[in-house]
């Protein structure tokens, strides 16, 4: 009886992991299809160096560089927002609250991944823009700032929970060998117990960056609709998932040319987060074979 149920297990959990890897070809599939079928029409050297992104204008233009800035633009400053932060706070409740403190409060934090983003996003439209408008003159009612720093409080989350569990996990040994060559606890910190939970850390900054990029409602409430190539964070944008929510409302006509741009936009996503992963993933094994 014990053998069958290690074996059900066993299996159970093999075909999890193939469902798994079985939708995410699907899916892969599925944008590679579509996609094909839009570069029949418009060359991909156009995609990639046209500066202008209006597929659903008269005078259309199908460069992907526009989406790609406003992508890339609202989540750095949600990133430079919440890597700060988030590894401030991680070190502060691993090395310096009291353990009845850090129980109560990490719960608390972890409720900020659990709002949903349309109220972020309408947090972000109608309470940090008006702020921001109070001393930034000239800052458009939709703009790049205000949606990346409240994606940026959105994700903090997840950088300062999994980077606490990493520097939680780093051994009592080392930071009593540190105590004992006279070492602060500041320097403790940041200079023996960042370094031996960096691979952790790091994670915890993938998933973050992967959550930003991948943000939806946030940046189509707060950014605006409006494709520009510019690393102005005054003035509207238009990142490639709020692009796709714009066309999926159902004012394109299925099977156009207009509607398969999402396929393109979306195959362009996750190529680029794709590659993104793999370069991270390469950089926490190399801080990984460095610290060990």
């Amino acid at each position: 009886m014990r053998k069958f149920k290690e074996v059900f297990i066993e299996k159970s959990l093999l075909t999890s992991a193939l469902i798994t890897i079985l939708i995410t070809l699907g899916i892969i599939l599925v944008l590679s299809l579509e996609a094909v079928n839009f570069f029949r029409e418009v060359p991909i050297i156009d995609f990639l160096t046209d500066t202008q992104w209006t597929p659903l204008f008269t005078d259309k233009h199908f460069g992907i560089m526009p989406l790609l800035s406003g992508t890339l633009l609202t989540s750095f400053i949600a990133i430079a927002f919440a890597v700060p932060v988030g590894l401030s706070i991680s070190i502060y409740i691993s090395e310096y609250a009291p353990r009845s403190f850090r129980k109560s409060i990490k719960p608390a934090l972890e409720l900020l991944a659990a709002v949903p983003t349309v109220v972020y996003g309408f947090f972000a439209l109608t309470v940090v823009t008006p702020f921001l408008q109070s001393f930034i003159p000239g800052l458009s009612g939709f703009n790049s700032l205000s949606a990346g720093l409240v994606m940026g409080i959105m994700i903090i989350p997840f950088v300062s929970s999994l980077s606490e569990d990493a520097l939680h996990a780093v051994p009592n040994s080392l930071r009593e060998a540190a105590y004992g060559m006279g070492s602060t606890k500041l320097q403790n910190s940041f200079r023996v117990l960042v370094p031996a939970a960096s691979s952790g850390i790091i994670v915890s900054i993938i998933l973050a960056i992967s959550r930003a990029i991948g943000e939806t409602m946030i940046v189509a409430i707060a950014a605006g609709q409006q494709p520009r190539l510019t690393m102005d964070p005054t003035v509207p944008v238009e990142t490639i998932t709020a692009y796709i929510v714009q066309v999926s409302l159902g004012d394109v006509e299925h099977g156009s040319l207009e509607y398969r741009t999402i396929f393109a936009a979306g195959i362009t996503l996750f190529i680029f987060t794709f590659l993104l992963n793999t370069f991270s993933y390469k950089i926490r094994k190399k801080f990984r074979e460095k610290y060990e």
